[in-house]
């Protein structure tokens, strides 16, 4: 299955969404709040909401809360809160961002800042995107450790737990020793004699992991962007329109020559299309991430995919297609999906990291609770699999991403269950 894209789709996006990036990037529970700002001074124009309408029965892959209180889920879904890149986005100004530059630089991190927190980018790639040295690019990187929520932009959780340190008042000693800790945490307990040990850990116990924790959205909040189900034929792409606001222009006024009014009958229009350049944007990449992703939803695993190869196709900037897909899911057979997570980094032309993790997932929920895996076990079976060669730190590393203990950590939990 090929999709084919016209050469009509080419073309670049429209003044209407440049202006509106909003649109694009809200999800759908927030649509409706978005575009109330742009018709607040709009007399000829009004939103219709679908969402009170078609309240959800609202289903994951690791909850069905179809029995959950219909005045719970209203609040829920009445409630805006900004996005984490809403947040971050806010914050990309002077001083700690002085130069038109280092504010570029700024938002192009945050294009690459997973929903976890973390930075998933290259150093390199951005700074010869802007033509500058590797070093001001991390400089840049590293100022996040001043943003909020503290701790994101980091690359890992122990250099998100030492950007957290910042948020707190410490004297020297304690700081230096809760920083050797965080550095290495899986032997905090040599350091037990010292006398601020308990107090270090303490402060360890409070620190956010992953860093925008808060910012995940809860069950009865998840809205499905988009369904792909199987059908007769092979897969069908949907829109959820059913939630989606409706805008009501005044067309009584149509042809009146006065030029304020002329001017807000044609931002009411410009609201139309910007509404659906979005469902059309949305449309597209859920058929491009059919075409991609095809052996995951007949049950496979998920290939490798940059945001770059859909934005080629759609004739976009990899930034417009990170905010067309930020705060939304995708519903399909397997459950609801966050669209960021077909987004991964390629490990080989056919593995993504993503089919890694979930495989070490598959392993330890299986594992024999007496005698837990091993990294190195965990990368045998990593290698038997996927039939690829990689190396035992890489496991650590995904290991700690899905906040799994260590297997001797583990097995003490598991003790402790038994």
């Amino acid at each position: 299955m090929k999709l084919k894209q016209s050469q009509n789709l080419k073309t670049k996006l429209s003044p209407t969404l440049k202006s509106w990036f909003p649109i694009l990037q809200s999800s759908t529970t927030e649509l409706e709040e978005v575009l109330g700002e742009f018709i607040a001074e709009n007399p000829f124009v009004d939103i219709q909401s679908n969402i009170r309408q078609n309240l959800p029965i609202v289903k994951n892959h690791r909850h069905n809360r179809a029995d959950s209180k219909m005045s719970d889920k209203i609040e829920a879904l009445s409630i805006y809160k900004k996005s984490l890149y809403e947040v971050l986005e806010s914050q990309i100004l002077p001083p700690l961002f002085p130069t038109p530059i280092s504010q570029k630089i700024a938002f192009e991190i945050i294009d690459f800042i997973n929903d976890e927190g973390y930075f998933e980018g290259n150093i390199d790639e951005i700074a010869k995107k802007y033509g500058v040295e590797s070093n001001f690019v991390e400089n840049i990187r590293m100022r996040f450790s001043k943003l909020d929520p503290a701790g994101v932009g980091a690359i890992n959780e122990v250099e998100s737990m030492i950007f957290q340190l910042d948020d707190f008042s410490l004297d020297k000693d304690l700081y230096d020793l809760t920083f050797r800790l965080i550095s290495d945490l899986k032997n905090h307990k040599k350091y037990i004699n010292n006398k601020l040990y308990n107090k270090a850990m303490n402060l360890i116990s409070k620190l956010k992991n992953p860093p925008a924790l808060d910012y995940f959205p809860s069950d009865s909040s998840i809205i499905p962007d988009i369904f792909i189900n199987s059908t007769i034929d092979g897969f069908e792409v949907n829109l959820n329109d059913d939630y989606y606001p409706e805008i009501i222009v005044d067309n009584k006024i149509k042809y009146n020559k006065d030029v304020a009014i002329k001017a807000k009958l044609k931002e009411a229009r410009d609201l139309v299309d910007a509404l659906n350049m979005r469902k059309s944007t949305i449309k597209k990449i859920g058929l491009m991430l059919l075409e991609y992703q095809y052996d995951f939803f007949i049950g496979g695993d998920m290939k490798p995919l940059r945001l770059k190869d859909i934005a080629l196709e759609l004739g976009h900037n990899p930034s417009t297609i990170s905010r067309a897909i930020s705060n939304k899911y995708l519903e399909c057979n397997r459950g609801i999906y966050p669209l960021k997570n077909f987004f991964s980094v390629a490990i080989t032309d056919d593995t993504s990291n993503t089919s890694i993790k979930d495989f070490i997932l598959e392993c330890i929920k299986y594992e024999n609770k007496k005698s837990p895996l091993s990294d190195v076990k965990i990368l045998g079976l990593v290698e038997d699999k996927y039939k690829i060669k990689m190396v035992r730190r890489t496991i650590t590393k995904y290991r700690k991403q899905l906040n799994i203990a260590s297997s001797g950590e583990r097995k003490r939990l598991y003790e402790m269950e038994l």
